[in-house]
């Protein structure tokens, strides 16, 4: 017996169209004739960007590349565009690629975004994102993707210590971070000096001598050595809440490493290499040095033993796309919003050089907005995992994105 047949179009999380067969509808009779509606398809693009990252990304043998969007591109939120999609995070992670978003610093939207799934969180309180985990687990104990969950401390966790500094680091550290993410430039010595803006922002830095540092009289990353940057600057400033605190005695493992290394400041402008060796430090000074016998050196020690690094290459592509130029500030200098950096290649000879050296290539991520990066080290040095790092949608069809990831 035929069975009249009714045609659906549905639409997926990732918005592909499938065609659902169904029983008549109460009420209707007699066969008809499956129609299919014309509807317009219009792929997610989060699953479009992604998947031709991982296609580059293995035809020259380098590991599946991460996502790393803007929370609010996860969750909706008061700062999400109405006619924004989402990121669809299940279907990603089904084709093997993880999704790890920024910056999420309330404990409620930390909650959301972790129930939506996802494989880790960047953030600036890595303290309030474990005090949030725990929670989490105690109440899904059966969940094995919130046991690996990703606590990554945003340059360091910069709500408690000055951004990207040794301090905030070790503070990152003492929260048991299982990821420090970190900010790069480099320098005139070709070294990955660790910082977040183009040049040492006067917010945060001041100079050594005492002199006058303002906006006005910047210095690039790359018009000074790693070396005269830590002569010339002290990056303790307090900027980002109450609960940002640059008090030496915070920072024990800090203090004696720099006591050891000659740093003019434990507050001097760190970089990568530095970083590595710091780490190394806080190690010892926890499982056989000073403060081994103290709460928690045994679990600090383990969890710095394996902690993993994202570090973010600060290169601006050569042309913004109008959704960026027009955001910019009227105030601020219209060249601060230009490319002050080096090359992308020259990022990657500067960092994936350091990783390479260090055999840091097991612990040590590359990420980026700026694709062309990420492309490059998938190119030459495919043992070092990316991540693409992404805000608004709409920029990922613009040249902001190189062509063979641009999305149609």
């Amino acid at each position: 017996m035929l069975i009249a047949m009714n045609v659906r179009i549905a639409f997926s999380t990732v918005g592909i169209a499938a065609v659902l067969l169904t029983a008549p509808l109460p009420g209707q009779t007699g066969a008809s004739t499956p129609t299919v509606t014309n509807a317009a398809v219009v792929p997610n693009p989060w699953t479009q960007l992604m998947t031709k990252a991982a296609a580059h990304a293995h035809a020259h043998g380098a590991p599946t590349p991460l996502l790393s969007p803007v929370d609010h591109s996860v969750v909706r939120m008061k700062s999400t565009p109405a006619d924004a999609p989402l990121v669809p995070v299940a279907d990603l992670q089904a084709k093997g690629i993880r999704v790890v978003p920024w910056t999420t610093n309330d404990p409620e939207a930390m909650r959301a975004v972790i129930r939506t799934g996802v494989d880790g969180l960047i953030s600036d309180r890595p303290d309030l994102l474990q005090k949030v985990l725990a929670e989490e687990r105690a109440a899904r104990p059966e969940d094995a993707k919130l046991k690996r969950f990703v606590v990554s401390a945003h340059r360091g966790g910069r709500g408690l210590r000055p951004e990207n500094t040794l301090p905030s680091f070790e503070s990152g550290l003492d929260q048991l971070s299982t990821e420090l993410e970190t900010d790069t430039g480099v320098s005139t010595d070709h070294v990955s000096l660790i910082w977040h803006d183009q040049f040492f922002n006067p917010q945060a830095c001041r100079k050594a001598d005492g002199s006058e540092y303002t906006i006005a009289n910047r210095i690039y990353l790359r018009d000074i050595s790693s070396t005269e940057a830590q002569k010339t600057f002290i990056c303790d400033k307090l900027h980002f809440g109450a609960d940002q605190k640059n008090d030496p005695s915070l920072s024990p493992v800090t203090v004696a490493f720099s006591a050891k290394e000659g740093r003019p400041s434990i507050y001097s402008p760190t970089y990568v290499a530095e970083l590595f060796r710091f780490v190394r430090f806080y190690v010892e000074y926890y499982s056989v040095g000073p403060g081994k016998g103290t709460p928690h050196a045994e679990e600090r020690a383990a969890n710095a033993r394996t902690v993993r690094f994202n570090i973010e290459t600060k290169v601006l592509p050569d042309r913004l796309p109008p959704a960026v130029a027009g955001a910019q500030d009227p105030k601020v200098p219209a060249e601060m919003y230009k490319n002050q950096t080096l090359p992308p290649q020259a990022f990657v000879d500067a960092l994936a050089g350091i990783i390479l050296k260090e055999r840091m290539e097991g612990r040590a991520a590359v990420q980026s907005f700026d694709f062309r990066t990420l492309q490059l080290i998938e190119e030459q040095q495919p043992k070092i995992q990316t991540f693409y790092l992404t805000d608004n949608y709409k920029l990922l069809s613009s040249d902001f994105v190189p062509a063979g990831l641009r999305l149609n």
